[in-house]
């Protein structure tokens, strides 16, 4: 659908990216599960499909909850801590957080009045940056 209605050319399907105790929380306890995820851009925005594959997360639990549909919106924060602890002050929820494979660090907040279900905070290093860099030339 988001091929169609975006012209979006290919996806870059990564499968069975883990996510383990020892990286990632979820709700505040230690989280175990698998997802598969594909990127691609429409122009300079990131667009991800996440299905959830075992396990429990926010991608499971959202689909528990509503159909299929936008699930968050990531922003890129110059300071990932400072950012993090400004969104708590304000009485936003950490729901799940961690670091994925490759370094890359995120933050899932719970911001309901907002009107989106979460919003993602993210500290994309140098090589997973250039890992999106190839994604989005495969676009041309």
């Amino acid at each position: 659908m988001l091929s169609a209605v975006f012209g979006v050319k290919k996806w870059t399907r990564i499968p069975d990216v883990h996510f383990g105790p020892d990286s990632c929380t979820y709700r505040g306890a230690p989280a175990d599960f698998t997802a598969t995820i594909a990127l691609s851009y429409l122009d300079d925005m990131q667009l991800e499909l996440i299905r959830p594959v075992s396990g429990v997360s926010i991608y499971s639990e959202f689909l528990e909850q509503h159909p299929p549909g936008l699930h968050h919106v990531c922003v890129e924060p110059p300071d990932m801590d400072v950012a993090v602890q400004q969104a708590t002050a304000r009485g936003m929820a950490v729901v799940q957080d961690g670091v994925m494979p490759g370094g890359m660090r995120f933050a899932y907040l719970s911001a309901p009045e907002a009107a989106l279900p979460y919003m993602e905070l993210a500290h994309v290093p140098s090589e997973i940056r250039a890992f999106y860099e190839y994604i989005k030339s495969e676009q041309a």
